[in-house]
């Protein structure tokens, strides 16, 4: 294990960062100005707020520099790059397949893989405030700090607003782009892994040895990092448990990377199969949701790194994990529950779901009631319970419409292409034979039929030399001018 896979060999520069940031700001308003007159106004404005964003960036790092130097390609960067590829190709299949289309789709997945990335980075920030001394610190991804959900509810937003420019419905593009999520969970957190962050708990001493051995993290060579000593969970022991300093290896903890890496493969076989008895538009999305937020909470209660946040009330461990476990059952109850069509087994499983809440209350019932541990929900747990019961109560909503109308529930309903129709129109046009129209009869073998004329035109001069053809022509001039609506007044 270790952050860093290897490092490209560069000249060492000294650069300042202020010119840095006005440079990029300068390309960025060259690019508004070209998209303007291009009449692109919505790329406009884009590239110009990033140019406003990047002059004012520019101001936090006036006096600063920063040295090039040999380029380290952390392990983390590469799981990250290496799932987006993977994501890439798996979603624009399945949109294809779907009937999507693909260039906007392929348009769409880079805004939503942006947007994840922005979200997980500011709901990091926004639950580790603590740790970022100035501005500049925000945007030093290099330290770490990514948050799933973070991503999760980021590349959402990004997908509304981009479809919903484009007038696409949302529900369909989600079917297709989660599997990638679950594919992503499966990649990223083996670089998580690598690096020894999002660990969890201290085993116990009758753990197996080969889980201890894949859950103890290095304490890395001095100068592995511009920043810290050693892994994150060496860190942490060394800090709060005691642990020596001079340790070359933190604590034996449950490996939740990898835990959470299993949840992300399971997920993406459970969304793919779901795929050939989907009902209707958004259930693998909804699926996804509920599933993944139901292993998501199961494995905070395994984790323990201090980055993870909380959030308010507090109560007493045996009343709060079993709590989120009930509103899952409820949420199993009320939604996901009604595939099951035979109703005595879809109620045994009703039954069931509460059976894993109150085995939890009764393993963290304390002896007394003094003795009980106060904790909170980690950020990711609220998340967790909140967009797992709301899918429930949309599977339920969308479940009930798609037995009643089955077909319009697997609709894309997609925009009309209004040049698409006119060339289908033009074709048909063409195809169709006017009522009483003999023209057919006279025409040559493999001549090509004329179209029909039309307000406007100028009649077409007839080929000289056939009678036939002046004296149709003349029979038309004849009709039009019988036909002619009479424009003087007179009755």
């Amino acid at each position: 294990m270790h952050p860093i896979l290897f490092r490209v060999p560069l000249p060492v520069w000294t650069v300042p960062l202020l010119w840095v940031f006005l440079i990029a700001a300068g390309i960025a308003f060259a690019g508004a100005i070209g998209l303007f007159l291009g009449k692109n106004k919505p790329g406009a404005a884009a590239a110009g707020i990033a140019g406003v964003a990047l002059a004012a960036l520019a101001s936090q790092f006036k006096g600063q520099t920063y040295t090039l130097g040999p380029l380290p390609i952390y392990s983390y960067g590469v799981m990250l790059g290496l799932s987006l590829v993977v994501g890439w190709y798996l979603t624009l299949g399945l949109a294809e397949r779907d009937g999507l289309p693909k260039e906007t789709m392929a348009n769409c997945y880079v805004v939503t893989a942006l947007a994840a990335v922005v979200g997980s980075r500011v709901l990091y920030i926004l639950t580790n405030l603590d740790e970022f001394d100035s501005l500049g610190a925000m945007f030093d991804i290099r330290r770490g700090g990514l948050v799933a959900y973070g991503g999760f509810l980021g590349g959402f937003l990004g997908s509304y607003l981009f479809l919903r420019s484009h007038r696409i419905p949302l529900l369909p593009w989600a079917d297709v782009a989660v599997p990638s999520l679950a594919s992503g969970l499966m990649i990223t957190r083996v670089g998580c892994y690598l690096f020894g962050c999002d660990f969890g708990r201290p085993l116990g001493e009758t753990a197996p040895a080969w889980l201890k051995k894949l859950g103890t993290f290095p304490h890395w060579p001095e100068g592995t990092l511009d920043h810290g000593s050693g892994s994150p969970a060496w860190v942490q022991h060394v800090k709060e448990r005691g642990l020596d300093p001079t340790a070359d290896a933190s604590l034996a903890v449950h490996p939740t990377q990898i835990y959470e890496s299993l949840v992300g493969a399971g997920l993406l076989a459970l969304l793919l199969l779901a795929r050939r008895r989907q009902r209707f538009r958004g259930e693998i999305f909804l699926l996804f949701t509920f599933s993944y937020g139901v292993c998501r909470y199961l494995l905070e209660l395994l984790r323990d790194d201090a980055e993870r946040g909380s959030i308010p009330p507090s109560l007493p461990e045996h009343v709060l994990l079993p709590a989120g476990l009930v509103v899952f059952a409820v949420g199993y109850t009320i939604g996901f529950s009604h595939v099951i069509h035979h109703d005595v087994a879809r109620k045994v499983t009703q039954a069931l779901s509460f059976v894993p809440a109150l085995a939890l209350y009764l393993v963290l019932k304390p002896e007394t009631f003094g003795a009980s541990e106060a904790l909170q929900y980690s950020t990711s747990q609220v998340v967790a319970l909140t967009t797992g019961l709301a899918a429930s109560i949309a599977f339920a909503v969308y479940y009930k419409a798609a037995l009643d109308h089955p077909e319009q529930a697997m609709a894309l309903n997609l925009p009309a292409n209004p040049a698409a129709d006119d060339t289908r129109q033009a074709d048909a046009d063409e195809d169709d034979d006017e009522p009483g129209d003999d023209e057919d009869e006279d025409d040559e073998p493999g001549q090509k039929r004329r179209a029909p004329a039309r307000a406007g035109d100028k009649p077409s001069r007839p080929r000289r030399g056939s009678a036939k053809d002046e004296g149709r022509a003349t029979a038309r001039e004849r009709g039009a001018a019988s036909e002619a609506p009479d424009t003087t007044g007179e009755a």
